[in-house]
């Protein structure tokens, strides 16, 4: 038999193909009937969907099967019985597989008339609370056997289909490049598949209906985040923009004008500026309960304690977020924490308006330092992308590491990083500003012996006083350096150790502690006022009488900040807005909850509920579509 591309290899994996792109055909149909809208029927617009579909059904079947289209295709030549076999054997997990993502695409289509998107991807990092979720609102055993039912009625033809097309014949033999065309074609398609090509009408549920699940999947889980504009609450983009204009201007010494973005706005100066050298050490996971100046009675942050009298204490400041990136975008960008995942881990977050980007353009070279590996969560490329200079655990030579583990050396031996590096600085005769990122409050919590009372890999107690010792060790050798005196230091957690609690957004779980620390520029005091962590970068400018053309969302904490006092937090899928005393909860498919934080129990929808309901709206609508028009870029 002559070897051409319709030998017996060949038309195997054609069966195998059109066998994958019938089963997301069926599903795609089934997902157009339980929307309910007869309209999607009319031929004019189902069989659009239809081919759209199949071009993505076509490009995922390609770069899902090519491991078993390597199998046929490096078949030794001769008789086919025992390929016949074992593409029998394999066929039964992948049809396994493709009803089990179909079933998925139906109870998630149920829940968010969607294909998969971020909230899908999340649910990987919420497992238990999804599986819980599914044995309480399902028959599980009833789901499962349907599965295994609808697996073998998939099995079974194709199983059949290739025994028939294979039979007892002789494989002939496979020129190489038939090999290479096989592994070409799904790099063909990982190229030529764009998520765009379903946006081809105005009707949302027509388009995602001409999706390939596998392909969401990928693209959502690539992209980090949930499509603020068609997942939450809305309101016409005039009213959005006059509430915020109203928000950010108040209280504010500078009126904005509606008709430009409406959190683009002249900050105008105090004062002759002060260009004092500014370090901002964010430090992982560090709750307010752990210091004793909120009443920890453990004595595990006895330095940080000591910062707090002779410094400047923010007692009711709120993480964004649940993750270090989280807190990362909030002090660097002054943004609202967006749905999904930080703007750190998305793509095109380069050259965005930065507290880097202000601070350099009065003169200064901002610095992110890193005791880890800055291509983890995507820091190198965020910080670099956006002006600052990186340094990492790979400026460290491995003779002057005293302990390292799975996230970076030891807190010491990253300001001992930082100390050099700001020494070098400081002889440039270069105002610097620096952010310091911690580690070492963090599973496993380990760290140098004999350093504290605590042995190390013990628990968060034992990182929480280690990361107090290596604080107290930094400021100790920094005070006797040249550059001490003239330096402002921000010391701040970028999240806590717990968001969760009996809400969604517990603002407890969510209390972080920020101490400003500047002897003789910075009084010692408390600061009471309710603030978030988008309002630390304006806080710091405000401090320094820095005047700027802003396109942050947050406001001077020591100002405007004590007349409107506001938080925003997230929890990835729920975006929160709080103040006097009710947390404004917006969800996906437009739901909203307004919670009263004291008693736990819903706040009525009266004029004031009405009233925060559109503040939270405004923030978070605006936020994301400024950050998908390209509207957060740096100032030209």
């Amino acid at each position: 038999m002559r070897s051409s591309t319709w030998n017996p290899r060949w038309r195997v994996l054609a069966a195998m193909l059109t066998g994958f792109v019938a089963v997301n055909l069926l599903v795609r149909l089934g997902l157009a009937a339980l929307n309910g809208d007869i309209s999607l029927w009319r031929p004019d617009r189902l069989l659009p969907a239809l081919g759209i579909g199949a071009v993505f059904d076509l490009g995922v079947g390609l770069i899902g099967l090519a491991p078993l289209g390597l199998v046929v295709l490096l078949w030794p030549q001769g008789r086919a019985r025992g390929l016949a076999a074992l593409l029998s054997v394999l066929l039964l997990p992948a049809s396994i597989l493709a009803v089990f993502v179909g079933g998925s695409e139906f109870t998630f289509w149920n829940e968010f008339a969607s294909r998969f998107n971020f909230i899908a991807v999340d649910y990987l990092i919420y497992t238990q609370e999804v599986l819980g979720n599914i044995r309480e609102s399902y028959n599980l055993p009833l789901l499962l056997a349907l599965v295994g039912a609808f697996s073998l009625l998939v099995w079974w033809p194709m199983s059949a289909w290739v025994r028939r097309l294979l039979g007892a014949q002789v494989l002939p033999r496979v020129p190489a490049w038939h090999v290479v065309l096989w592994l070409a074609l799904p790099w063909v398609a990982w190229q030529g598949l764009d998520s765009r090509y379903k946006e081809f009408s105005n009707d949302a549920q027509l388009n995602e209906l001409a999706g390939n699940g596998y392909f969401d999947f990928w693209h959502a889980f690539w992209s980090n985040e949930i499509d603020y504009d068609r997942f939450y609450a809305r309101l016409p983009e005039s009213r959005a923009m006059q509430v915020l204009a109203d928000e950010l201007t108040t209280f504010s010494r500078t009126p904005v004008r509606v008709a430009q973005r409406p959190f683009e706005r002249q900050i105008q100066a105090a004062g002759p500026e002060i260009h004092k050298n500014v370090v901002l050490i964010s430090v992982e996971s560090l709750s307010a309960s752990f210091l004793g100046a909120f009443g920890n009675p453990q004595g595990l942050t006895p330095h940080l304690d000591r910062l707090a009298r002779e410094g400047l204490l923010f007692t009711r400041l709120y993480a964004t977020g649940t993750r270090t990136v989280r807190g990362l975008e909030a002090l660097t960008l002054s943004v609202p924490p967006t749905p999904g995942h930080s703007i750190v881990k998305r793509p095109d977050n380069a050259h965005l308006f930065s507290l880097g980007e202000v601070f350099k353009s009065k003169g200064y070279e901002p610095l992110y330092i890193y005791g880890g590996y800055g291509y983890f969560d995507n820091m190198n490329a965020f910080f670099s992308g956006n002006g600052y200079t990186v340094v990492d655990r790979t400026a460290i030579p491995a003779d002057q590491i005293h302990f390292e583990n799975v996230w970076g050396v030891a807190d010491e031996d990253l300001f001992t990083l930082a100390l050099r590096e700001l020494d070098a600085r400081d002889r440039q005769r270069k105002p610097f500003f620096a952010h310091i990122m911690t580690t070492s409050n963090h599973r496993p919590f380990t760290y140098p012996p004999g350093r504290i009372d605590i042995p190390s890999h013990t628990g968060r107690d034992g990182g929480v006083k280690y990361t107090d010792w290596a604080l107290g060790q930094f400021f100790e050798q920094a005070r006797r350096r040249p550059w001490f005196a003239n330096t402002v230091f921000v010391v701040v957690a970028d999240h806590t150790h717990n968001g969760r609690g009996k809400t969604e957004l517990p603002p407890e779980n969510y209390h972080i502690p920020m101490i400003i620390y500047a002897p003789g520029f910075v009084a010692p005091g408390r600061v009471e006022t309710v603030a978030s962590q988008i309002d630390v970068a304006p806080t710091i400018l405000g401090l320094l009488h820095m005047g700027y053309r802003s396109r942050f969302f947050g406001q001077d904490i020591l100002n405007e900040g004590v007349r409107h006092q506001r938080a925003l937090m997230a929890n990835y899928q729920t975006v929160g807005y709080f103040e006097h005393g009710v947390m404004v909860e917006l969800k996906p498919n437009a739901r909203h909850r307004l919670v009263d934080v004291a008693s736990g129990r819903e706040h009525p929808m009266d004029d004031v509920g009405k009233e925060l309901l559109d503040e939270a709206i405004s923030y978070y609508q605006l936020a994301s579509e400024a950050y998908k028009k390209g509207e957060l870029r740096a100032v030209p």
